[in-house]
This record gives C-alpha cells, sequence and structure tokens, in this order.
C-alpha cells in the first residue's frame, strides 16, 4: 500500500470516510489523475503536475485545488480563507459532500490543468 492510501485509511471517522469518497470521485471523474504522497499529504498529479491534494485539517478534509485561480464554478462552496491563491472545497461530514458540485469542480479543474499556477 502507498503512503497517500495509508494516510487516507489511518484516519478516524468521519474523515475516513470522507477521504475514501473524495478518492472514489476524483479517481472516476479524472481517470489519469495519479495518487502521490507529497508534502505530508495525498496529492494528486496529472503528467507529474500537481491537480488537488486531501487534506485533514482540525475538524474538516479540504479537497484543495492547485490550479484555483481559473476556477468560476461552484464560488460559493469554494474556500480560499487564510491562502493567497488556493481555494478548496471543505467538508466535516459524508453528508456534506454534494457530488453534483464535486464533479463539476474536478471538471473545470481538469479543464484548465495546462494553465500556469498564477494567472
Amino acid at each position: 500500500m502507498n503512503p497517500a492510501e495509508n494516510y487516507i485509511l489511518n484516519k478516524s471517522e468521519p474523515f475516513r470516510s470522507i477521504l475514501l469518497h473524495l478518492q472514489s470521485v476524483i479517481e472516476r471523474t479524472v481517470p489519469d489523475a495519479d495518487l502521490k504522497f507529497k508534502y505530508r499529504i495525498p496529492f494528486y498529479y496529472i503528467n507529474e503536475t500537481p491537480f488537488c491534494y486531501l487534506n485533514q485539517s482540525k475538524d474538516y478534509i479540504d479537497l484543495g485545488f492547485w490550479k484555483a485561480a481559473y476556477l468560476t464554478k461552484h464560488q460559493e462552496h469554494l474556500v480560499n480563507k487564510g491562502r493567497k491563491v488556493m481555494k478548496s472545497l471543505r467538508y466535516t461530514s459524508l453528508e456534506e459532500i454534494d457530488n453534483n458540485i464535486l464533479t463539476d469542480v474536478l471538471k473545470e479543474a481538469y479543464s484548465v490543468k495546462d494553465e500556469k499556477f498564477y494567472k
């Protein structure tokens, strides 16, 4: 098992379930995303370029997007508090995840995967 999968499986509930669900949706929506363990968290890469990451922080899970400056859909759900460039979808329970919003944001993030980090 790779370190990214260990990170996910070793989390307590409800974080493990949230992470497993996000992992499943990411891998179905963006099949060429490659799960790695970078910066001590699970990080998805596409063609050796960072795409998104999963991180438990305090009492929530962040699904952070690397090229968030280009994202326009569902801005009301994207959190950038305390960060200059990165934005994330933030979840405290499995029930909070709206798969339609999640999939829309993943598809949009994939559509800008070749853009520069800064806009």
